[in-house]
């Protein structure tokens, strides 16, 4: 992303996150990023462009911090931990200091439909490709693997939009990720089985 783009996304963040979607104007935002009419619109033809602009760079930038990570953790549980906390946790975070969150949501949700669908699908995959190595323990167990990080994704943004408060979420990504590290260990053997000899 160019730095222009990335200075005008910035700026749009905090005007948004500060007087709201409603409220901004593409003249506000202009004035916070010290750009012209003109550049404004050169990068960016409304405000609906820069939500989504919002979207794909909080995406980017979290997956690229996903993968730079990834190799150092050394269990499923901790991949998970670190898949949640960038995908749900900081966003989840960085939307509890905004004064007009609410509106922030409500905009986003409205113009960006197409723009949550693409960074769903990317954060799927990505917990599609820390899951994968488990397909045949989950498979015994009747998941698919495909199905079940779409699963964890959903289940893992819902708990971000529906906690009652952080503790909340936290516990909530917790389970799931006790879910996931329960369905992925080897089945102990069942003793009462006839055993061939």
């Amino acid at each position: 992303m160019a730095e222009l783009e990335s200075t005008i996304l910035d700026a749009a963040l905090h005007v948004f996150s500060r007087y709201g979607v409603k409220r901004t104007s593409m003249s506000d935002l202009c004035e916070v990023a010290s750009v012209s009419r003109q550049t404004l619109y050169n990068h960016f033809r409304n405000k609906d462009d820069i939500l989504r602009g919002l979207i794909k760079r909080y995406t980017d930038l979290a997956l690229a911090e996903i993968h730079a990570d990834l190799q150092a953790a050394n269990s499923l549980g901790a991949r998970l931990d670190l898949i949640f906390d960038r995908m749900v946790v900081r966003g989840y975070d960085t939307i509890q200091t905004m004064p007009n969150a609410q509106d922030f949501i409500d905009g986003v949700n409205a113009v960006s439909e197409e723009a949550l669908q693409q960074s769903a699908e990317r954060f799927r995959a990505v917990i599609f490709d820390t899951l994968v190595p488990h397909a045949q323990v989950f498979s015994k167990r009747g998941l698919d693997v495909a199905e079940l990080s779409d699963f964890v994704q959903r289940a893992a943004k819902t708990a971000g939009m529906t906690a009652r408060d952080r503790a909340d979420l936290i516990q909530q990504l917790v389970t799931l990720r006790q879910l996931c590290t329960t369905a992925a260990s080897q089945p102990e053997a069942d003793p009462t089985e006839n055993k061939e000899g």
